[in-house]
């Protein structure tokens, strides 16, 4: 695992990967987050004069980035970004500093700076046009798609949902896990595997990893994660989700009560919390013949 955080590769669900991305969004947020005092100071707006001097105002109002801290750079980057347009230091439709103006302001390098703008552009934070100019992108409205979990799912669609336990663990984050969760290696983290029923038939295998930080002990869990997540104060706000159709193995199909072969949905979520850290990565395995997606598409134009 590199250990320059400049060196990580690229993050799965990043530009890079050339994946279609579902940015689901909790309706309250409505890409805006409250202030947070000791962040940024609201009053504090930046003069649209110019790219560099945009970047310098920045960097004199958040401070410098924390290099002895465990976090990468290009996350504490995007930490910065995401709050100075959820906060509206940086308004939408407005030009972003150039990359190079942002890496002399924050004294990092670059290629830092790209990594943090590719994430801000997945998330959908960021919009490029007119070639390399990289703009606040426009809220599009509300999403008709909610950030919910597996029960809360099953529930509105009329079902009885329930899980059955295959393990509950903590260990040391594996090199996927650290990648998508942005973190260190050796990093603790809790892991949840489970088969979720709905109605008494099984339609799903679900394999959760969360920050350790984000709940006291394993057994706080009991059904469902994000119900226990948000007893304390620490469930997801937003997430990344991709989905593609996927054979079942011998295992899966074992578990789900299928055929070898059979046809599924493979849904990876990475969720993120109301600061900005990703918390949760759950990979799920979906029978076809007993789960739907639905979305609302709009014409824009």
């Amino acid at each position: 695992m590199p250990q320059n955080p400049d060196d990580r590769a690229a993050h799965p669900f990043g530009i890079g990967a050339g994946l279609a991305l579902l940015t689901v969004l909790a309706p309250s947020l409505a890409l805006r987050a409250p202030h947070r005092p000791g962040r940024f100071d609201m009053k504090s707006k930046i003069p649209a004069n110019s790219t560099e001097s945009t970047a310098s105002s920045l960097a004199n109002i958040v401070g410098r980035l924390g290099k002895d801290e465990q976090t990468p750079l290009y996350l504490q980057v995007q930490r910065i970004l995401r709050e100075a347009i959820n906060n509206r230091l940086l308004d939408q439709n407005e030009v972003i500093p150039t990359e190079r103006d942002l890496a002399k302001a924050l004294d990092v390098s670059r290629i830092t700076i790209r990594k943090a703008i590719d994430g801000l552009v997945t998330e959908g934070l960021l919009s490029r046009r007119h070639g390399a100019r990289t703009f606040v992108a426009m809220p599009v409205g509300n999403s008709s798609l909610k950030l919910t979990s597996f029960t809360e799912d099953m529930i509105s669609r009329g079902r009885k949902p329930h899980s059955e336990w295959i393990s509950k663990a903590q260990g040391k984050v594996t090199p996927d896990e650290a990648i998508y969760l942005g973190l260190s290696p050796d990093t603790m983290v809790y892991r949840f595997r489970r088969v979720r029923f709905a109605d008494e038939k099984a339609v799903a295998l679900e394999y959760t990893t969360l920050l350790r930080c984000c709940l006291p002990s394993l057994e706080c869990v009991t059904n469902s994660v994000y119900e226990a997540l948000g007893k304390i104060g620490q469930r997801p706000v937003r997430a990344l989700q991709r989905m593609r159709a996927v054979n079942f193995t011998c295992e899966q199909a074992d578990r789900l009560g299928a055929q070898l072969g059979d046809a599924g949905f493979f849904i990876e979520r990475l969720g993120f919390l109301q600061d900005g850290r990703a918390c949760e990565f759950t990979r799920s395995y979906y029978r076809g013949d007993a789960y739907d997606i639905v979305a609302e598409l709009n014409d824009l134009n």
